[in-house]
C-alpha cells in the first residue's frame, strides 16, 4: 500500500478520508456497514450548547444529483453528548472531530470549552457556514470580521486542532480563509452546502418547510473543487476539501487541488460503504501511478 497518511496541524489521520458532520450522526450508526478503524477520522453532526429540536418537516428533498437539506442542527446538546455518546465511540481507532455550532459567540466557546477535557476527541469542527438555521450558522461566516472574531474567541478557549468550516455562500470565500488563519485556525474545511431552493409546481409550495435550504451531492463537486484551489493556494494551513464526493477519483480531485483531506457526506446515505471504496481506490490510484506517499499529489494542479 501507498503511504496514505496525513496531518491536520497535530492531528494524524492514517489516511485522508473522513466523514462529514450531519451525514454519519455519532458513527455508531454506520458500525455495521464499515469498519469505523480504517477511517482517518469521522466528524460527528453538529453540536450545540443547548438541546436544538431544529426545523420542522419536510426537511430534505432529492434534487438532480444532490438533495435540500434544512434540518437545523437537531441535537441533544454538548452535555449529552458527553456523557451518553462519547462513552460509546472514545476507543474507536479513528480521530474522532466534534463540529460545533452556536446562536452566539459564547456558545461556541463554551461547546469547545467543555469539549476540550476529553482524551479521546483532539479536534473540533467550527461551523460557521450552516444555512439552515436563524441564529449562528452562516451568519457568523460570511464576512471576514465575523469569521475572525469567533475563531479568535474559541482559539483563546479550545487547545487542541481547531478547524473552520468555511460557507460557499459568499462572495469571497478566500478573504475568509486568510481571517481565520490569522486568528489561529489550524485547517479549514469547505464547502458546507449552497443556499437552494426546490418548488413542488403541482402544489404550488416549496418542498422544504424553510422554504430553502442546504443543497450537497455530486452537483456542487465542481463548485467545490474550485474554492479548495483557490483556498489551498492563498492560506498556510490545511485545507480540508469536501463535496459531492462519491468516489477515489472524486477525492483524488480534491487532493490535486490542493486538499490535504476530504471529507465525505451526502453519499454516505447512498452507499454506506462508501469511505472504505474510497480508501481502497485512492490505494489503488497510488499504485497504478507509482506514487508512494498520497502527499506528493497535494496541489500538483
Amino acid at each position: 500500500m501507498a503511504r496514505l497518511n496525513v496531518e491536520i496541524g497535530s492531528l494524524k489521520l492514517k489516511n485522508p478520508v473522513l466523514t462529514a458532520s450531519g451525514t454519519f450522526g455519532y458513527g455508531t450508526e454506520f458500525a455495521d456497514f464499515i469498519d469505523l478503524n480504517r477511517l482517518g477520522g469521522f466528524i460527528v453532526k453538529g453540536t450545540t450548547l443547548n438541546p436544538r429540536e431544529g426545523n420542522d418537516y419536510p426537511r430534505m428533498a432529492e434534487t438532480p444529483s444532490g438533495m435540500l437539506n434544512a434540518v437545523g442542527l437537531q441535537n441533544k446538546g454538548v452535555d449529552y453528548f458527553i456523557e451518553h455518546i462519547y462513552p460509546t465511540i472514545k476507543d474507536v481507532d479513528s480521530q474522532i472531530i466534534v463540529n460545533v455550532s452556536g446562536a452566539s459567540i459564547d456558545d461556541y466557546v463554551e461547546v469547545a470549552r467543555r469539549l476540550a477535557p476529553l482524551d479521546h476527541i483532539n479536534a473540533i469542527e467550527v461551523n460557521i457556514s450552516c444555512p439552515n438555521v436563524k441564529q449562528g450558522g452562516m451568519a457568523f461566516g460570511t464576512t471576514c470580521d465575523g469569521a475572525a472574531s469567533i475563531t479568535k474567541a474559541v482559539r483563546e478557549a479550545y487547545p487542541k486542532t481547531l478547524i473552520v468550516k468555511l460557507s460557499p455562500n459568499v462572495t469571497d470565500i478566500v478573504s475568509i480563509a486568510k481571517a481565520v488563519e490569522a486568528e489561529g485556525a489550524d485547517s479549514v474545511s469547505l464547502i458546507n452546502t449552497l443556499l437552494g431552493m426546490a418548488i413542488d409546481v403541482e402544489r404550488q409550495r416549496p418542498y422544504l418547510s424553510t422554504v430553502t435550504g442546504g443543497l450537497s451531492g455530486p452537483a456542487v463537486r465542481p463548485v467545490a473543487v474550485r474554492m479548495v484551489w483557490q483556498v489551498a493556494k492563498a492560506v498556510k494551513i490545511p485545507v480540508i476539501g469536501l463535496g459531492g464526493i462519491a468516489s477515489g477519483r472524486d477525492a483524488l480531485e480534491f487532493i490535486m487541488a490542493g486538499a490535504t483531506a476530504v471529507q465525505v457526506g451526502t453519499y454516505n446515505f447512498v452507499d454506506p460503504a462508501v469511505t472504505m471504496k474510497i480508501i481502497d481506490e485512492i490505494d489503488d490510484y497510488c499504485r497504478r501511478h507509482g506514487v508512494d506517499d498520497i502527499n506528493e499529489l497535494r496541489g500538483i494542479i
